[in-house]
């Protein structure tokens, strides 16, 4: 058999390290693109780039260079000389398609991650993230004081939601749970989806004020708006009383193990004094051992730099909520990379 010929033969090392080392060209050129809605532009028909130049205002052999590019890659193609048509991976940048993962693009690579990551150093050095040394401040005062930036990150929360959610809900039975009381919920997404499929659920969404401000179109556009109370309010400090079920996505792996269990033991205090048979349930990727390729393994890189916190295998989950008195009752995985991680006081 000739060499050409081998299945699931490996790019030489040398072409795999360049790739690596490249790849943030690809993702950065993807944000530009997604930023001058080009994706929109090609829904219709294939487009010549100096149309598409025109139309985003912008260098026409400039948009073209990167265009070439991202074809190489499946993002667009191009059926003629400077003539560019959709593909499924561009299609998920239109902000009006079903699964768009615009609001994902227009954050992940973005600058405000790059300067970050520039100081990832930092981070292996000190196990501290890059906020002070990028911004001066953590991350999440960062936002608080750049409403744009934190409306991006809202925004791509939501998207990431709606990519996992449905995947939770076939999964996970909620229908023993009375009041639902969604934790660091931002908008509004988990609860709003949750209370969608169980009409007899009502729901409070709990969040910094800054954020809860933004929640209530959005609450109302899922139509779960009279069923759902909003409270501002500091989760480090106290979280709101009132619900059965306490949930959190992406909400524990964003700290360290102390402010980790500075929120469950605010929500166990809350559950031990009204509902002693409640339960907090998080939606979390689970860290597996070996070398397989998995999402959580880069997102706990992400956690490191940015957040401050970080990713966890099952049996650091089970430590954590043992300290904060819950027990780990189970795990239920899903068709997406989140579990529903659920915990009951002890």
């Amino acid at each position: 058999m000739a060499k050409q010929d081998l299945p699931n033969q490996q790019p030489p090392a040398t072409e795999q390290i360049f790739q690596l080392c490249i790849g943030y060209m690809a993702s950065i050129s993807l944000n530009v693109v997604t930023k001058l809605s080009i994706a929109e532009q090609l829904a219709r028909s294939p487009m010549d780039v100096e149309d598409l130049a025109r139309v985003a205002g912008v260098n026409a052999d400039a948009l073209y260079r990167v265009m070439r590019a991202l074809s190489t890659v499946g993002v667009f193609h191009e059926v003629a000389r400077r003539r560019f048509e959709q593909t499924p991976l561009s299609d998920l940048l239109r902000a009006d398609h079903p699964q768009s993962l615009r609001s994902f693009v227009l954050f992940f690579p973005d600058p405000l991650h790059f300067r970050s990551y520039a100081n990832l150093m930092h981070s292996v050095k000190t196990g501290q993230p890059t906020g002070m040394p990028t911004f001066g401040q953590e991350l999440f005062e960062y936002y608080r004081d750049h409403p744009e930036e934190s409306a991006v990150f809202n925004a791509a929360m939501m998207n990431m939601t709606a990519t996992f959610i449905p995947a939770v809900l076939a999964a996970y039975d909620f229908s023993e749970t009375r009041v639902l009381v969604d934790v660091g919920g931002g908008h509004g997404s988990v609860v709003g989806a949750i209370l969608q499929k169980y009409p007899q659920m009502r729901g409070i969404l709990f969040d910094v004020d800054h954020v809860v401000q933004g929640a209530e179109p959005h609450l109302r556009a899922m139509g779960v708006a009279d069923r759902c109370e909003i409270v501002a309010g500091d989760f480090f400090k106290s979280v709101t009383r009132g619900g059965d079920t306490y949930i959190m996505k992406n909400i524990i792996h964003d700290w360290d193990d102390e402010r980790s269990l500075r929120i469950l033991k605010n929500i166990g205090d809350q559950l031990k004094k009204n509902q002693p048979r409640g339960r907090v349930i998080l939606l979390e990727m689970i860290l597996t051992s070996g070398n397989e390729p998995q999402l959580g393994k880069w997102a706990d890189i992400e956690m490191l730099a940015l957040a401050g916190g970080r990713e966890r295998t099952e049996d650091e989950y089970r430590e954590l909520f043992a300290k904060a008195g819950f027990r780990l009752a189970r795990i239920t995985p899903t068709q997406s990379p989140q579990s529903v991680i659920e915990a009951v006081p002890m």
